[in-house]
């Protein structure tokens, strides 16, 4: 039976996936490619995630992909807005004929003669199956799709109402004029409150600490000018780059003046609440701000809706649950009809797929990562991760077109094989990606290391990766090239 072969595979067809598949189509016609997704949809986080109030937590004109202007007026987006852009560009570029969905990579196995990798594939209804491939393109972001994280609470099972996790929404529920109680202070948690707090009886977020909160316009004034005037792509690139700059400035600023900027952030919260609210207990976080992601809320909703008396924020720890509702160590007790667990993600490094070169299992905690889209010593495989302090794609963009760049670079020479080598250098550090959140704390050392030095240092600098990704040569003391014919020669006995 012939065993169906592609040169490139992308694993995956949410934001960065769908996006590898364009840059592909537009940069390195003459390859073939497929796309394996193990859901039922494209999407991946836009169309997984159901919760109300679902959104991007940075403005669209950074978190699109370069080449697809955004057009909706809203800059900060809801998910339907979001995933209707993925599948807009899927179709904008024929993408979809090329995804086989609910298709589970398990195992890939890379061999060094052939110059070829082999995926085993766990089919839906299906046996396992088997697909190879010239290059892997790993686009399956950095968490498990299939459950969040909950931490262990005292007395759970006694609760006699609904225990939600926003990772696995339900239908249809009905949380009109109930009590609700969101555990949390992130994104989600914050997404949540002011949308249920529209029609539930009340909704109270309770968390351990606080978290620093930033309101930003939904809409995008600069942009709508622009709009007005110039081509779609050329006032796109402008947003763009102004969005950019203004990330990388405050990020810069909180890592070089913290207490200026803490102090900038909690009086800005200060004016929204009014003098009489208690930032300081609720709104004022112990960490230095970009220690951990600052928290956007479009025009302010979840501010209004604390002021409007709809929500309400308490910041205490879980004593136990009881059956109706949670006590808390401070003695006080909510009462809930509903309690939600924003209580975090749990990170999955490369999809979980067990990796093996020539033979070998390739632990992911014991290899470096390459500029942060390619782990030492296995050959043709390339992964996508976006920035913590900026938007997902616009590193993922980069990403994208390295990898093409690279695979017309190895064409023009004929080469087939391509492999970071760390050579005789140490690396102790697991990857540090520049936050301290707890969920990032609780698995990062199942990540790849990193360096001290580029290219096997993560910047976390967009300015950066521009001119090592987009300009940067693509020879490098620390990349090996070599022909299938080369590593027949290495190792014929003879």
């Amino acid at each position: 039976m012939s065993v169906e072969h592609r040169d490139v595979i992308i694993i995956g067809a949410g934001l960065s996936g769908i996006g590898a598949a364009c840059h592909l189509t537009r940069n390195t016609p003459n390859k073939s490619y497929a796309i394996l997704e193990s859901r039922e949809a494209m999407g991946g986080t836009w169309d997984l995630f159901r919760y109300p109030g679902i959104r991007s937590d940075s403005d669209m004109h950074t978190l699109g992909y370069s080449f697809k202007p955004w057009k909706h007026e809203q800059a900060i987006a809801d998910g339907p807005a979001i995933l209707s852009y993925i599948r807009e560009t899927a179709q904008q570029y024929d993408i979809e004929q090329y995804i086989r969905y609910n298709q589970q990579v398990e195992h890939v196995s890379w061999d060094s003669v052939s110059a070829t990798w082999t995926l085993t594939l766990k089919v839906s209804g299906q046996k396992d199956s088997i697909m190879t491939c010239s290059f892997i393109y790993s686009c399956t972001g950095y968490y498990r799709y299939d459950k969040g994280y909950t931490p262990e609470f005292t007395g759970i099972d006694s609760f006699k109402g609904e225990i939600i996790h926003p990772q696995q929404w339900p239908e249809n529920i009905d949380y009109g004029g109930k009590k609700v109680v969101v555990i949390g202070s992130g994104a989600t948690a914050i997404t949540l409150v002011p949308s249920m707090a529209k029609t539930a009886g009340h909704v109270t977020m309770l968390q351990r600490s606080p978290t620093y909160v930033v309101s930003r316009p939904s809409k995008d004034s600069f942009a709508a000018k622009l709009d007005r005037y110039l081509p779609d792509q050329l006032a796109y690139q402008l947003t763009r780059w102004k969005n950019v700059l203004s990330q990388m400035i405050l990020y810069r600023m909180s890592k070089r003046r913290p207490d200026y900027i803490r102090e900038k952030l909690i009086g800005w919260t200060q004016r929204w609440l009014g003098k009489d609210f208690d930032v300081a207990t609720h709104f004022s976080p112990s960490y230095k701000p970009w220690d951990q992601r600052l928290c956007l809320v479009p025009n302010g909703d979840l501010f209004r809706s604390l002021r409007k008396g709809t929500s309400s924020v308490v910041t205490d720890h879980i004593d136990r649950f009881t059956e109706l509702g949670i006590q808390l160590k401070s003695g006080k007790m909510l009462e809930a009809d509903i309690v939600v667990t924003a209580t975090g993600l749990e990170l999955l490094a490369i999809g979980g797929m067990h990796i093996e070169v020539d033979g070998k299992h390739i632990d992911i905690s014991d290899t470096v990562q390459y500029k942060g889209m390619m782990l030492s010593d296995v050959p043709n495989f390339f992964f996508a991760t976006g920035y913590t302090n900026a938007s997902w794609t616009l590193k993922c963009d980069l990403t994208s077109e390295y990898v093409c760049r690279l695979i017309n670079y190895m064409d023009r020479t004929q080469q087939q094989q391509c492999i970071p080598r760390t050579g005789d250098m140490s690396f102790n550090r697991v990857m540090s990606i520049g936050l301290e959140s707890g969920y990032i704390k609780r698995s990062i050392d199942k990540f790849p290391k990193e360096g001290a030095v580029a290219p096997w240092k993560l910047h976390q600098s967009y300015f950066l990766d521009l001119f090592q990704l987009r300009y940067g040569s693509l020879k490098s003391k620390h990349m090996e090239f070599s022909s299938t014919a080369e590593v027949v020669k290495s190792s014929d006995p003879a």
